[in-house]
């Protein structure tokens, strides 16, 4: 988003906007510093050319932007360039005269909090983790938290110390299976537009560096799990077997997200042990299946955005295998997840708040397949994204349904 920033920024300034002089648009031109306060005419520069030589700028293989570069968008124009991050829920402005799927093609970068706050040399290690983008942690966490609820006694709060060290650990494993996941992908992400230019994939980090930041988030993870009971540490650490060969599901099979739903719901075994120290399959594994088939209905919908690249480079999922067929196999994972969801709530006694979520629930997941444009990656990552809501209404009906009870 950030070349249709700049295009509509020369145009302001070829109508004769007393803003930057050529030394002050320095990092497309020269090395001097820049001098934001001199308010001097800028040459006429063309929005094409001023296109051209932002592509020569975005991100090389030696760590990203300039911090110069970064001070200039900063301070002289005066914006946030994080809102113009596709990472964002809406991806942009409304009425933009270039699609926001056509500037992320041609740049191949996206601005965050990342880039413009961070020290240069953590980066990479940040974008490896997706530190910027929060949505994967949700959908780790909220199992967690839905199961930890779900076994707290009748009218009591959840343990909060566990809702944080299980957020903790989401945020964790997350960034590791990243860090996995593009270590093994990293011959893939050349190939896709959307990927090419991850840390691993563009070269930014070696696969050694890459080894040794998930040797890092693996061993403060088993800080956090060495504080459950026996239980859970032995449950815990058998789903790093579903984490390191998740990644090679795509090469297999064309479920790969059935897969990814085992793995990203492992948390609503664990909660669950986590405060009882054993557990409970008539309550467990309803809310286990559940998490599976919502995992099924939100990554199919991610996949769709991939699917012209996964078709070149010969990788399977869910979205190849269902085609047009989409929107009717994601509606029977949906009905899937809400009616197992239901079980897993009466079989806890749950009280009637409960149930009224699980309707505001049903119709969040049915606006989300209803209304998706599967032949938009924008609107794929919208409906993607918005899963984050459909976990906190869920949790929200365990929480206020275990303290009816």
């Amino acid at each position: 988003m950030a070349a249709v920033f700049l295009s509509r920024v020369s145009r302001r300034l070829r109508s004769s906007s007393p803003l930057l002089s050529p030394s002050t648009f320095d990092p497309f031109f020269t090395n001097s510093q820049l001098k934001p306060s001199t308010p001097v005419h800028l040459p006429q520069i063309h929005p094409k050319t001023l296109d051209t030589k932002f592509e020569t700028y975005k991100y090389h293989q030696v760590g990203g932007f300039d911090d110069q570069f970064l001070k200039f968008l900063r301070s002289n124009l005066n914006v946030q360039l994080s809102r113009y991050s596709t990472s964002s829920v809406g991806g942009g402005k409304s009425g933009e005269n270039q699609n926001e799927e056509d500037v992320e093609k041609k740049s191949g970068v996206q601005l965050s909090w990342i880039d413009l706050y961070l020290p240069e040399p953590v980066r990479p290690y940040a974008h490896l983790a997706r530190l910027d983008k929060p949505i994967g942690t949700w959908l780790l966490a909220w199992p967690c938290m839905w199961s930890i609820t779900l076994a707290t006694q009748p009218g009591n709060l959840p343990d909060f110390k566990l809702l944080a060290l299980f957020g903790c650990g989401s945020l964790l494993l997350r960034g590791a299976g990243c860090t996995v996941n593009d270590l093994l992908d990293r011959d893939i992400d050349t190939k896709v537009a959307r990927t090419r230019m991850r840390p691993v994939a563009s070269g930014r980090l070696t696969p050694f560096q890459g080894i040794g930041f998930l040797g890092f988030q693996l061993l403060l993870g088993l800080g956090i799990l060495l504080q459950l009971n026996n239980y859970s540490i032995v449950l815990g650490a058998s789903s790093l077997l579903l984490v390191f060969t998740y990644p090679l599901m795509k090469r297999l099979t064309f479920w790969p997200q059935a897969y990814l739903g085992l793995t990203f719901n492992w948390g609503a075994l664990l909660g669950w042990t986590a405060v009882k120290g054993s557990l409970d399959p008539a309550i467990v594994l309803p809310l286990y299946i559940s998490g599976v088939c919502w995992t099924l209905v939100y990554d199919t919908i991610y996949a769709h955005q991939d699917k012209e690249d996964d078709l070149k480079v010969g990788v399977k999922s869910t979205a190849l295998r269902f085609g047009a067929l989409t929107k009717n196999w994601v509606s029977g994972f949906g009905i899937a997840s809400i009616s197992s969801l239901c079980l897993s709530g009466y079989n806890a006694d749950l009280g009637w708040p409960f149930y009224a979520s699980l309707m505001a629930a049903s119709g969040q997941l049915a606006w989300q397949i209803w209304t998706v444009d599967l032949s938009s990656r924008a609107d794929c990552n919208r409906k993607f994204v918005s899963n984050k809501w459909f976990g906190a209404i869920v949790f929200s009906g365990i929480l206020f349904g275990r303290l009816a009870t």
